[in-house]
């Protein structure tokens, strides 16, 4: 029983009894796939086809209506046509259900009106504590407790399947199938206009029989509730693996930053996983890869791999790959070089990658000692066998024997060690392939596709931690002026050069007085200042200061003017932070290189907002200027905890008011003594310009 949202799903997934409310012989319909794995459960509960006609449905009686039972049914499969979808519910609901299985489609996913339907038939089922799957849905299965409702029967294993599209779940099931693995559960979610992925995720850290939880998810509702979700999981053990669509397009259209510019759909998701600990793929066969490694050997750290072929065609490509995956191939310490070169012929290569060069017709078993030489040596966390292995046995019975006993051996030097060991064979339909993949260790048909599968594993972290806002003042902004921006991260604590606000020439000359020259005259009310003319710099003297604002005032008209002392920029490094709120995920931070070349190097990094000073640490360290953050060519390097704690602020002022759609700073000026913010801006949510 599921309690941990507050929503028993029991009913869902352990029904006592079930209905099918639209049952049906014609085989074209749902009615008839969903009745026909209905009937597959009867002697594990109450199975009753309900058909408006009453006629016999696959040779087995059916009912009329559900108020012709007797018995309270737990849940209910409605099948019937839309207009009669609401009517169903009803009827569903007053036969005592507590779980519904919305397969009828024609609802939110075809317009407004659609959406009113739906809304009005979650309303009903959540008023009478009951749960909704679906609508536009496959149905349901539970292997562990033999719940066949689903439209095709699925294969049996320790993964669960929350699967938004029905072919993406089939053809998933069939790539797992085809390494030896099934499910225990499958939900197809369909519109989620009442139970989300999250709730089903949240089931299933609940589920002793899954082990690992596969997501196919196109709309994720409520963001954040994935994301904790996913993490509680995570914690708990249970990998989570995403497979979603649109990484290409922006999501936010219409922004008004430059953070909002450089903001896409795949860099929010991205951040949403790194979040969550949720390991994203990009393909149904890379889902299948990474979920047989997972269950082979759990979360892992693979970074650093150790290559073995019996070729050096495939030594060389495969490090090449590899490397392209964003993992290495370091060299080998000068005990495990000198261990193998003990062991193989004088012409193989030992550093790493390893060329085993004819050690494998000589002496078969000699995969297993290298192996093990690699996979003791704390400078590899994986190895990547690439070859022939499992081509061997063609050569005659005695060597197909012994490739066998070697791949057995093969296996369980791998579990000994407890490091990943995955494998790409010429010959991965072999005996000897076979046993390996039936032992836990992956076989590959492509070298790039077992890179591929390692590079997804590295990039998976733990769940972050997501910071407390709690003791930022939470009045509403109501001003997205400069000034009052300004002003607004003052109050977090990010540090700004001394400024006056002034209206004329003469306030502006005796705050430049007071702040001390040089300065930086800035216009107010304007949203790029610099693209607008609206920004002097090193305005050196009163002089240069009055015929500054003479122009400025000429060509824009402002209402105030901003004089603030100007910042020595010769040790620091410019960057930019901001916010900007994604409709799925909420607030989103980035963390880049600033001043004006921002959108032309785009050398940005996100993570889901608030971020702590750690993971803003994590954020400048991922950029690719990242060296220059760290000192270069005689330069000091800057203050990265002072970055970091500024970072940590910007986006906490983010998360505290909800009203503000878009925030920055930009530039963020960091010195090896201080962070200091030199522009900044925010749109709140009914904003155009500033």
């Amino acid at each position: 029983m599921s309690t941990i949202t507050g929503r028993d799903l029991t009913a869902l997934f352990d029904p006592r009894s079930v209905a099918v409310l639209g049952a049906s012989n014609d085989e074209t319909k749902y009615g008839n796939w969903i009745s026909v794995q209905a009937l597959r459960m009867t002697g594990h509960r109450s199975v009753h086809l309900v058909n408006r006609r009453g006629e016999r449905i696959l040779g087995q009686p059916s009912l009329q209506s559900l108020s012709e039972l007797d018995e309270r049914v737990d849940l209910v499969v409605i099948t019937v046509p839309a207009q009669g979808f609401e009517e169903a519910v009803d009827d569903a609901l007053a036969a005592g259900a507590t779980a519904i299985v919305g397969v009828t489609a024609g609802f939110a996913e075809l317009g407004a009106a659609g959406k009113a339907v739906q809304d009005r038939v979650v309303a009903r089922v959540r008023a009478a504590g009951a749960v909704l799957l679906g609508p536009n849905c496959l149905g349901v299965l539970d292997s562990s407790t033999a719940l066949t409702l689903a439209s095709n029967p699925l294969p049996a294993g320790r993964v669960a399947l929350l699967s938004q599209s029905g072919n993406m779940a089939l053809e998933l099931s069939q790539f797992l199938e085809a390494r030896g693995h099934g499910f225990s559960r499958f939900a197809s979610l369909g519109n989620q206009a009442d139970l989300g992925a999250a709730d089903l995720i949240r089931s299933c850290v609940e589920h002793d029989e899954t082990e690992l939880i596969a997501v196919y998810c196109e709309d994720f509702g409520d963001g954040r509730a994935f994301v904790d979700a996913a993490a509680q999981a995570s914690r708990a053990g249970k990998p989570v693996l995403l497979l979603t669509v649109g990484g290409s397009e922006a999501s936010i259209r219409g922004a008004q930053s430059h953070t909002g510019s450089l903001t896409s759909d795949s860099a929010v998701i991205d951040a949403a996983c790194r979040a969550a600990g949720v390991y994203r793929v990009s393909s149904p066969r890379q889902l299948a890869d990474v979920a047989a490694t997972l269950l082979g050997y759990g979360p892992a750290e693979v970074r650093r791999v150790g290559v073995v072929a019996d070729g050096g065609g495939h030594a060389g490509v495969a490090s090449d790959v590899v490397e392209a995956a964003g993992l290495t191939v370091p060299e080998f310490p000068a005990d495990i070089s000198g261990a193998l070169r003990d062991l193989l012929p004088p012409s193989a290569g030992v550093t790493n990658p390893v060329d085993l060069a004819g050690a494998g017709e000589q002496d078969i078993t000699s995969f297993v000692s290298v192996l093990d030489i690699i996979l003791q040596s704390p400078a590899v966390d994986s190895v990547l066998l690439t070859g022939y292995f499992g081509g061997y046995g063609s050569y005659g019975e005695n060597l197909a024997r012994k490739e066998i006993e070697t791949a057995r051996a093969m296996a369980e030097t791998a579990r000994a060690h407890g490091k990943p060991v995955v494998v790409h064979t010429m010959h991965p339909d072999s005996a000897a392939a076979r046993v390996l993949a039936d032992s836990g260790v992956p076989v590959f048909r492509a070298v790039e596709d077992a890179a591929g599968t390692l590079g997804v594993i590295a990039e998976t972290t733990a769940p972050q931690h997501q910071s407390s806002t709690d003791s930022l003042p939470s009045a509403p902004v109501t001003s997205d002026a400069y000034w009052d921006s300004r002003e607004l991260f003052r109050g977090a604590g990010v540090e700004f050069p001394a400024a006056r606000l002034v209206r004329n020439c003469a306030e502006a000359v005796a705050a430049a007085e007071t702040v001390g020259f040089p300065v930086v005259l800035k216009a107010m009310g304007l949203l790029h200042k610099s693209d607008s003319g609206g920004v002097a710099l090193g305005l050196g003297s009163a002089e240069q200061l009055a015929d500054a604002f003479t122009r400025m005032d000429a060509s824009l008209g402002a209402s105030a003017y901003c004089v603030e002392a100007m910042a020595d920029l010769s040790e620091g490094v410019e960057l930019i932070v901001g916010v900007q709120t994604d409709p799925r995920f909420g607030p989103v931070a980035m963390v880049g290189l600033g001043g004006i070349f921002t959108e032309v190097l785009a050398d940005v990094s996100f993570a889901l907002a608030p971020v702590d000073a750690e993971t803003a640490r994590g954020l400048l360290d991922n950029l690719r200027a990242s060296a220059l953050l760290r000192g270069v060519r005689g330069r000091p390097p800057i203050d990265i905890d002072a970055a970091a704690d500024a970072v940590a602020a910007i986006t906490a002022v983010a998360t505290a008011h909800p009203e503000i759609a878009e925030l920055e700073i930009n530039p963020l000026l960091v010195t090896p003594k201080q962070a200091l913010g030199l522009d900044a801006r925010i749109v709140l949510n009914s904003s155009k310009t500033n």
